[in-house]
């Protein structure tokens, strides 16, 4: 799974990236903790053309009555998004990317949590696939999303079994719905040579936890 990220980059260089234009309610950055709930910056396609806009991390199914009227869905499964309810509608029609600078995991020592940061090579950024959903309840419309995952490549399967499926820059159309069908297979897991993996201090256990130091590599000497 895929419980917390970064993000650095700023909007308008994610504008760039992307081809996107952005919306003037962006989240701040850089957020070397994100968390789910908060706002987070997402690429959407329409109409007319891409958007960069924010969504509240945590997905929404219209059957919710309240944001906290059911399970918290901050990720999708590749293997079942097709068939379960909550999310075969949005992956057909509603698919979006996410870029992060990383990922944070976990392993176990005993009964210590070990966190792990998870990032592109050579410092290029991360962006993962989603799928997003607009909820309506309690008399106001929030956009929600989810992170889709996939089985652990070779990288991360010793920190944990599951990782976001992480999307090339070569696909990103393909995934937004702007280049026809074939999106299903690109919900696979990353080649090993795509993602690096590093230790970081145990502050980032802590979900208010903030500042660069949580991303830098812990000294194990």
């Amino acid at each position: 799974m895929c419980g917390r990220f970064a993000t650095t980059l700023p909007p308008d260089a994610m504008a760039r990236l992307f081809g996107a234009a952005p919306d003037n309610d962006l989240p701040p950055v850089p957020d070397f903790n994100v968390c789910p709930t908060v706002p987070v910056a997402v690429v959407r396609a329409g109409e007319a053309g891409r958007r960069l806009v924010a969504m509240r991390w945590g997905f929404l199914p219209g059957w919710y009555k309240t944001p906290s009227g059911g399970p918290l869905l901050i990720n999708a499964r590749a293997e079942t998004l097709a068939e379960k309810p909550a999310f075969r509608a949005a992956c057909r029609a509603r698919r979006c990317l996410i870029p992060a600078a990383g990922f944070y995991e976990w392993n176990r020592a005993g009964a210590e949590k070990l966190p792990w940061f998870l990032h592109r090579r050579y410092g290029a950024p991360l962006v993962m696939a989603g799928i997003w959903q607009d909820w309506e309840g309690e008399g106001r419309r929030i956009a929600t999303c989810a992170i889709v995952t996939t089985q652990a490549n070779a990288v991360l399967e010793p920190i944990h079994h599951r990782m976001p499926v992480i999307l090339e820059a070569a696909d990103w159309g393909k995934w937004l719905g702007e280049e026809g069908h074939g999106a299903a297979r690109l919900m696979k897991p990353a080649p090993p040579g795509v993602i690096a993996a590093y230790r970081v201090g145990t502050a980032v256990n802590y979900n208010r936890a903030q500042g660069p130091a949580l991303m830098a590599p812990l000294d194990m000497a």
